[in-house]
């Protein structure tokens, strides 16, 4: 490969929680400068970037003036709820969107990456419907059948979403995914609850030329749709993993924009359904930073970058499992560090967020040993022995 120079190169984060944290650590290690911006400030990622903005991201005058005016190299959308004509527009002005406007669209409502996978692509979902009105609830739903899944068509981290068993329970479900409802978009999808055996994210970086590069299959565990741990390797059917692969293939080349890629799966006995797909670092992927050669947040920047991606290799099992806070708090303190930093292999990322909510991700541990099922035992436990506390 001939070799090339390579400039310092300026990176606009749109969203600036832990993964784009991860994310300026690794931009730094590169030299890059980053510039982060969220809704509030002191954000986890303003808090390593170079410079920070609080801005309304949902608005499209405001965001189109501020990326025109950092003019940045690379702007790199974290999150789902921002004005995507923005977007659209700048990258037709030549602005460098990851992995493009077309993806950000397609993957940040529900109902556009469905109909890609199920009506386009003729890939395996579970059975949905799109209800824009509460009047028209009870007979898509029965439809569909109890139990179903009821989600905003758009959200972050698992919220709004409900696992409703009958009828009764619609009016609250329908209310909770509205009022966790992100961006203007208004509606829910509702789903077939699938029994599934296990579920677990296929990471897929995609090189701007094309190819599709699959780390192994990680394993994880969600709650109301919230990730609460992983693990990497998840051992599993070859036939299924290929299927897997198959699929996002199929997804991947017709997004066709270059960086990671958590591909999310179903499997129940010998089929695989498709779930979801964030075309960017992936929270179950945080076990990476312990488990792999190349972490997906450094992955993510060396694809759009058009930097080399030599073979990912698995170092040793490992595990993760996140921290939540289980009251409300304003600048919370942690207890249990030193027990949890006790275990072998184990570390503690705490995300540095000012604000402490109920059910917040606060922080998440990563261990790792040659046994999985001693790393998987070392996080649950370190997790445990943190606590969130009022300062």
């Amino acid at each position: 490969m001939k070799d090339q120079n390579f400039s310092k190169k300026r990176i606009l984060l749109l969203g600036s929680g832990e993964l784009g944290k991860e994310l300026v650590i690794e931009a730094k290690r590169l030299g890059l400068e980053v510039i982060a911006i969220d809704k509030y400030n002191n954000a986890p990622a303003m808090q390593v970037a170079d410079d920070s903005y609080v801005i309304d991201m949902s608005n499209k005058n405001i965001l189109k003036n501020t990326i025109r005016n950092l003019n940045p190299d690379f702007v790199v959308p974290e999150i789902e709820a921002l004005s995507i004509e923005a977007l659209k527009e700048l990258e037709n002005e030549g602005v460098k969107i990851i992995p493009n406007a077309r993806t950000v669209e397609i993957t940040m409502n529900r109902d556009k990456i469905r109909d890609l996978a199920s009506n386009v692509l003729n890939i395996r979902t579970a059975k949905f419907k799109y209800v824009f009105n509460y009047d028209d609830l009870d007979k898509k739903a029965s439809e569909i059948g109890f139990p179903l899944l009821l989600k905003p068509l758009m959200s972050s981290s698992g919220k709004g979403q409900s696992l409703v068993s009958r009828e009764e329970d619609l009016f609250k479900a329908w209310t909770d995914s509205q009022a966790n409802s992100r961006g203007n978009v208004n509606g829910v999808i509702i789903e077939e609850f699938i029994d599934f055996d296990f579920e677990f994210t296929l990471l897929t970086v995609r090189k701007d030329n094309g190819e599709n590069i699959f780390c192994l299959p990680i394993g994880h565990i969600q709650f109301k749709g919230d990730y609460q741990s992983s693990w990497q390797p998840l051992e599993m059917k070859a036939s299924l993993l290929n299927e897997a692969k198959t699929i996002t293939n199929q997804i991947l080349n017709n997004l066709n924009g270059p960086g990671i890629y958590g591909v999310e799966f179903f499997a129940k006995g010998n089929e695989i359904i498709f779930s979801e797909l964030s075309p960017r670092p992936h929270d179950t992927g945080m076990v990476t930073l312990v488990s792999q050669n190349i972490n997906e947040f450094e992955l993510h920047l060396r694809a759009f970058l058009n930097l080399p991606i030599p073979k990912i290799i698995l170092l040793k099992p490992s595990a993760t499992k996140v921290i939540l806070s289980q009251e409300d708090f304003i600048n919370p303190i942690y207890t249990g560090l030193n027990a949890a930093l006790n275990l072998e292999n184990t570390k503690v990322l705490l995300f540095g967020k000012t604000t402490a909510k109920k059910g917040r991700r606060m922080g998440v541990v990563l261990s790792s040993n040659n046994n999985l099922n001693l790393a998987r035992k070392n996080a649950d436990e370190a997790s445990l022995m943190i606590k969130v506390i009022s300062n």
